[in-house]
């Protein structure tokens, strides 16, 4: 199994939801039981609380699968060595159609491509950790080979 990491604002991010999910989303739901418990004597029968057990189980599963993410997951920072490291942005060029795209590179549990974070553990990322400006990084793509020039290494302003 590969190494679980994650840049220091992903971590920070996921714990603020594992917080939010813990205070906020508990007594949510456990005042959701508690009114659907009241409001007929059969359970069995009352979907409204079936539905609020279910959605308890999976609060409470999404809680212990943060915890255990966070527990096992190595925090990196970018290197500023001008080489594309995790957590870095990374301006590149597609080669064949010259479209230029914005990437963070991220651990796998921050993915958020419309947002341009872009995991490390994924076909692109792997391709282009290392690499330095004006380097061309090969991804083998469902559509075919891709290669894509490395137009500039940044950090993000937030982890400078």
């Amino acid at each position: 199994m590969a190494e679980l990491v994650i840049t220091n604002e992903g971590f920070e991010r996921l714990s603020t939801e594992l917080e939010r999910l813990k205070v906020e989303e508990r007594r949510r739901v456990a005042d959701r039981l508690r009114g659907a418990m009241a409001s007929e004597a059969n359970l069995a029968q009352n979907t409204e609380y079936l539905e609020a057990r279910e959605e308890k189980l999976q609060l409470e599963r999404r809680i212990l699968l943060l915890k255990q993410q966070l527990g096992s997951a190595r925090i990196v920072a970018p290197c500023l060595n001008g080489r594309v490291d995790p957590g870095e942005r990374v301006r590149v060029r597609e080669i064949l159609s010259g479209h230029s795209l914005e990437l963070q590179l991220v651990g796998q549990l921050e993915v958020d491509v419309a947002a341009g974070r872009v995991s490390v553990a994924s076909p692109l990322g792997q391709a282009l950790v290392g690499l330095r400006e004006g380097q061309i990084a090969i991804v083998d793509a469902p559509r075919g080979r891709l290669g894509f020039e490395v137009l500039a290494v940044e950090v993000p302003a937030h982890a400078a």
